[in-house]
């Protein structure tokens, strides 16, 4: 896990932006390009309704697909659930589906978002699709995948507490997350401390141009001024 532990108090604060604020917040601090650090399109919000979801990454990689005959697997279950447990949280479950297509079967309904969720986790992320929405909408519980599924079908844990990817995009154990309707965004920790004061800064940076663009007055050539002078103020 990482030395970065934000209060709870920081964690609820950036839990009141939404993920493209953070996005545009992240950019402030020029430690990234801004083509990354955020999962594709394809994995998508299945419960947008909950709102944002704040926590540490803590990781899986699962396989749904039948066991050859006579071969036998290891039950890292319990193994892997006293590691989430030991984590701090808040904690999002990352879970890599390493079936060729994903999404034979789901690792995350009911029973283990209900389990995840005592454990200190508050969403579950995964490359593949979870099933169980409106029983997991209920424990107010974040699921981002594919889409949803029927079936488990012979879902069971390859590995846990390393390094997955999830729609070609590397989540490492302890990263921080900030995932909404929009998508998954991967906090740099080395900004995490300063993120809500950035978030705020670019909600106010913007104010004058919504307030422009709601006014009565409203004159295009007088909004492209407003906005060279917006932006000449920014790099000043």
């Amino acid at each position: 896990m990482t030395d970065v532990q934000l209060s709870e108090q920081q964690i609820e604060a950036l839990r009141r932006y939404p993920t493209p604020t953070v996005s545009n917040a992240i950019e402030l601090f020029r430690v990234r390009p801004r083509h990354q650090g955020f999962l594709p399109h394809s994995i998508r919000c299945l419960l947008p309704e909950l709102g944002p979801i704040v926590g540490y990454a803590v990781t899986s990689q699962t396989s749904a697909a039948p066991v050859a005959q006579g071969e036998t697997t290891a039950d890292l279950l319990a193994d892997y659930l006293r590691y989430v447990a030991a984590q701090p949280g808040p904690k999002i479950a990352v879970g890599e589906d390493i079936d060729d297509p994903p999404g034979l079967g789901a690792q995350f309904g009911e029973v283990t978002a209900a389990i995840h969720k005592k454990l200190g986790c508050v969403g579950h992320v995964t490359s593949g699709c979870p099933r169980d929405l409106d029983e997991v909408r209920a424990l107010g519980f974040g699921l981002f995948g594919l889409n949803p599924c029927v079936s488990h079908a012979y879902v069971r844990l390859v590995d846990f507490g390393k390094p997955v990817t999830i729609a070609g995009v590397t989540i490492r154990p302890g990263d921080l997350l900030h995932a909404d309707q929009h998508g998954v965004c991967i906090v740099p920790l080395e900004v995490a401390p300063q993120l809500a004061e950035a978030c705020a800064e670019v909600e106010r940076r913007e104010r004058p141009l919504l307030e422009y663009c709601r006014s009565a007055d409203f004159d295009l050539e007088a909004y492209i001024r407003l906005r060279l002078e917006l932006q000449s103020a920014t790099h000043e």
